[in-house]
C-alpha cells in the first residue's frame, strides 16, 4: 500500500494533472483570480464585474407586489432537506394524478423497487450499440431504411470522436481519482480533520511541515484548487472527477441493460403509460440541486446564497443521468412540468445524438401551446452550434417554430477577452443571449456550495430573471418575457474576445449570438414594465 501511496504521488507532483483540460466538461480557469461568489448578481458600473444587475432590479421593484411562479428544473434531481430551497419547494396539489408519493415533483429515471438509473452512457454508444450489427459494413442504404441509415452514419461519425476520447483519458482518470484520495488522506491527516470534514483552499496555508510528502500533497492540492476554483472543497472535487471517470469508464464499457433492468420500460416506445418513482435526492443530485439554487435559493436569510428570483416555487424533475438523457425522459418531463403549472422550464442538459427528436419537438409545442418558456443551457464543447447543433432544440423536424424557447451562451466576469467563456457553445442563429457562467457560486447537496463553470449554471439564471419577470407582471406571455430578457442584452458590438475553442483568435462578442449581448435582471424587468400583458 505505501508504494502504491507513493508511486502515485510522485506520478503527479510537476503539475501532471488532466484536471488542467476539460476533465469536469468544461474548462478549467488557471490565472484569474476567484471573483466574489456573488458576481452573477454584481452589476458592471457600480460593482466592476459583469453580472446582471440583480440589486438595481430589485431597487426597481421596491414596493411593488409579486405573486408565486412555479419553475421547474428538469436535471438530476435535487437536495430536497437543502436549508435555502425546502421553503421554496412546490408542493403536488394532486394526489389523484397517477404519480404515487409524488411530493416535489418526479423522477422519470426511478424503478419500482426505489432504485434509480443515474449512471447512463452516452446517446451515440447507446444507438453504436443498438444499430451496429444492422449496418456495419452496409455502404448504401437499404430500400425503405434511409433514415435509420442516415441516423446510423451520424452515430458511428459521433462515437467514434467519443470512444477515442474515452479511450485517451480514461487511464490518466483512473491515475487521478487514486492520487487525489490518497493526497487528500495526507491533507486530512495534518489538519486533523475527520473523515467526514472537508478541506478548502485556504486551509492549505495552515500547513507548515517537513515532511516530503505532506508538501507535495499540498502542491497537488493548491494546484488543483488554482485551477477550479478555490470556493469548492476537496471532497467536490472528488466526486466529480470519480463521476466522470465513471461516465468515460462507461463509454467504454457501457451497461446497456441499466435502463430496462432499473426502471423496466422501453426508451424507444412513448407509450404514455407512467414510469419512474418520487426519489429526487440521489448521489448526482448536485447539480440540479445547484440550479435550482440559482433560481430560487431563499434570499436575505444569511445562509447558502440568493437566488435570482424571491418568490417561486421549484419543481424537481429528475431526467438526467451522469450521461446522456433519453428523449422519452425528456418529452415526459416536459409534460408533467407543464400539466402541473410550470410556467418557466429550466433545462440545464444537452447530447450530441436525439433519435427520437419529434418526440421532443412536440413536447416544445405543447409547452409553446400552453404559454410555457423554456430556457436551455447552449453546452459546454466550445462549438458553433448553428453548424454542429446540439439536443434538443427549436429547429423543429417539420420546419415550424414556436417562440418560448431561449438558448443561453456563458460568459465570464470581466469585459475583456475572457467575456465569452472558454467553453461556452455559440451560434449567432442558434444561441439567443449570454449570462454569467463562469465560476459560478450556488448551493450544493447537505448544506454545501460549490462553484462552477458551465453553461449549467448560465441556464438557470436567466430561468430565474423570467420567474422575477412573470412574479411581478404576471400577464406577460412566455413569448414577452423572452423579448424583455433579449432586449435586455446590450449588443457589445466591437468587444473583441477570445473565440471559444479556437486558442489565439479573437472574434467580435455581438457575433457569438443572437442578442450579441448580456442579460440584465433591471432592463428585462423595465421593459417588461412598459409591456401590454398578453395572458388573459
Amino acid at each position: 500500500m505505501h508504494r502504491l501511496r507513493n508511486y502515485a504521488l510522485s506520478s503527479l507532483t510537476c503539475g501532471a494533472l488532466l484536471i488542467s483540460l476539460n476533465v469536469f466538461g468544461q474548462e478549467l480557469h488557471k490565472t484569474a483570480p476567484d471573483p466574489p461568489k456573488n458576481w452573477h448578481q454584481m452589476d458592471l458600473k457600480t460593482d466592476g464585474f459583469y453580472g446582471v444587475s440583480l440589486n438595481q432590479a430589485y431597487l426597481f421593484l421596491k414596493g411593488k407586489k409579486s405573486k408565486t411562479v412555479v419553475v421547474t428544473t428538469i436535471d438530476s434531481g435535487i437536495d430536497t432537506l437543502q436549508k435555502d430551497l425546502v421553503s421554496v419547494l412546490w408542493v403536488n396539489p394532486n394526489k389523484k394524478d397517477g404519480y404515487a408519493g409524488d411530493v416535489h415533483g418526479w423522477d422519470f429515471l426511478g424503478g419500482k423497487d426505489g432504485k434509480v438509473d443515474y449512471t447512463e452512457t452516452t446517446e451515440e454508444v447507446r444507438q453504436y450499440y443498438k444499430l451496429k450489427d444492422k449496418y456495419t459494413g452496409i455502404t448504401t442504404a437499404p430500400q425503405g431504411k434511409e433514415k435509420e441509415y442516415a441516423l446510423w452514419q451520424n452515430v458511428k461519425a459521433v462515437y467514434d470522436t467519443t470512444i477515442s476520447k474515452a479511450l485517451a483519458e480514461v487511464s490518466n482518470l483512473k491515475m487521478e481519482v487514486n492520487v487525489l484520495s490518497i493526497t487528500n488522506h495526507y491533507i486530512k491527516e495534518a489538519l486533523k480533520l475527520q473523515s467526514d470534514q472537508t478541506f478548502v483552499k485556504a486551509d492549505l496555508d495552515r500547513i507548515t511541515t517537513s515532511n516530503d510528502t505532506v508538501n507535495q500533497s499540498k502542491t497537488v492540492w493548491e494546484s488543483v484548487f488554482s485551477q477550479i476554483g478555490g470556493n469548492t472543497n476537496n471532497a467536490k472535487v472528488i466526486k466529480d472527477l470519480t463521476e466522470y471517470y465513471a461516465k468515460q469508464n462507461n463509454t467504454i464499457n457501457p451497461d446497456l441493460d441499466a435502463r430496462t433492468r432499473i426502471i423496466g420500460d422501453d426508451p424507444d416506445v412513448n407509450d404514455g403509460k407512467p414510469f419512474g418513482n418520487n426519489i429526487l435526492k440521489t448521489p448526482d443530485a448536485s447539480h440540479g440541486t445547484g440550479v435550482a439554487g440559482l433560481i430560487g435559493a431563499v434570499r436575505n436569510n444569511g445562509y447558502g446564497i440568493d437566488g435570482i428570483a424571491d418568490n417561486v416555487r421549484i419543481m424537481a424533475v429528475k431526467a438526467v443521468p451522469n450521461g446522456d438523457e433519453y428523449d422519452k425522459d425528456i418529452a415526459n418531463a416536459i409534460h408533467f412540468a407543464v400539466d402541473h403549472g410550470a410556467e418557466v422550464i429550466n433545462m440545464s442538459f444537452g447530447k450530441k445524438i436525439s433519435p427520437h427528436k419529434d418526440w421532443v419537438d412536440e413536447a416544445f409545442k405543447y409547452a409553446a401551446a400552453h404559454d410555457v418558456l423554456l430556457v436551455q443551457a447552449s453546452g459546454n464543447e466550445s462549438q458553433d452550434i448553428d453548424a454542429k447543433p446540439e439536443f434538443p432544440n427549436s429547429n423543429y423536424l417539420d420546419s415550424s417554430k414556436t417562440d418560448n424557447v431561449i438558448s443561453v451562451g456563458a460568459s465570464g466576469p470581466k469585459p475583456d477577452t475572457t467575456l465569452a467563456a472558454a467553453f461556452t457553445n455559440y451560434g449567432k442563429n442558434s444561441v439567443d443571449i449570454f449570462a454569467p457562467g463562469v465560476k459560478v457560486t450556488s448551493i450544493d447537496m447537505d448544506a454545501e456550495t460549490n462553484t462552477e463553470d458551465g453553461t449549467s449554471f448560465s441556464a438557470p439564471i436567466v430561468s430565474g430573471i423570467a420567474a422575477l419577470c412573470l412574479e411581478y407582471y404576471p400577464k406577460l406571455s412566455a413569448r414577452q418575457v423572452k423579448q424583455a430578457i433579449l432586449e435586455s442584452a446590450t449588443p457589445l458590438n466591437g468587444t473583441m474576445v477570445n473565440k471559444p475553442g479556437a486558442k489565439g483568435v479573437k472574434v467580435d462578442f455581438a457575433t457569438l449570438s443572437k442578442t450579441g449581448g448580456i442579460v440584465n435582471a433591471y432592463k428585462a424587468l423595465e421593459i417588461a414594465s412598459k409591456m401590454k400583458g398578453e395572458r388573459k
